[in-house]
């Protein structure tokens, strides 16, 4: 059990300094000493600094996907709605003033010439899970095409993510959450008919 709280530790340190100020400017010896441990015991249980990245995208991968998945079925309303209540929710997230964007395409901007990289394959592989997931939401809804319209919803998101980033405006995630809300609401169901709009 102490190796898994010291393991818990470090990856924990690493997820607060790693999204606060990037991987790159972060060195192994200030994760270690966040987490209140030596260099040595950080090395023991991550071979290297690349193996402490990945981990700490491992870190965020099924809380993020939980939190988008709560916030879609705690709103009332239709599809549409449901989907667009992710968008602002996000926005809320991004008037806090420590908000940084997303960890994952933060990362694999930085990692971009190293895809072969963990990290770079734990981004990836928590972007589709998140692509899938709204997939199969469309699917049960009846949506023709639900690939191509998870699709569209996640670029919207992920594009909201950088120029939020960029400009510093949330408003502009609440625009992408409408957009989305409209292809999700002219998107045709099987049976050749288009998605109710909102009374």
């Amino acid at each position: 059990m102490p190796d898994i709280s010291t393991r818990e530790k470090i990856v924990s340190a690493a997820v607060k300094l790693f999204y606060s100020e990037g991987i790159r400017s972060v060195s192994v010896d200030a994760v270690a000493e966040r987490a209140g441990v030596t260099k040595r015991t950080l090395y023991y249980h991550f071979e290297s600094k690349d193996d402490l990245v990945a981990a700490y995208l491992e870190a965020r991968d099924q809380p993020n996907l939980a939190l988008f998945r709560r916030w879609f079925s705690d709103t009332e309303g239709g599809l549409a709605a449901k989907v667009q209540a992710i968008f602002h929710n996000l926005a809320r997230s991004a008037r806090h003033p420590k908000w940084k964007g997303c960890g994952f395409l933060r990362t694999s901007a930085e990692l971009a010439n190293m895809p072969g990289h963990p990290a770079m394959k734990i981004g990836a592989a928590h972007k589709k899970k998140f692509e899938d997931w709204l997939k199969s939401v469309f699917e049960t809804e009846g949506i023709q095409d639900p690939m191509r319209l998870a699709r569209q919803v996640v670029l919207l998101l992920d594009g909201s993510f950088a120029v939020v980033l960029l400009h510093r405006d949330p408003s502009y995630m609440e625009t992408a959450g409408e957009a989305a809300a409209s292809l999700i609401e002219g998107a045709p169901r099987t049976g050749g008919t288009v998605s109710p709009s909102p009374a």
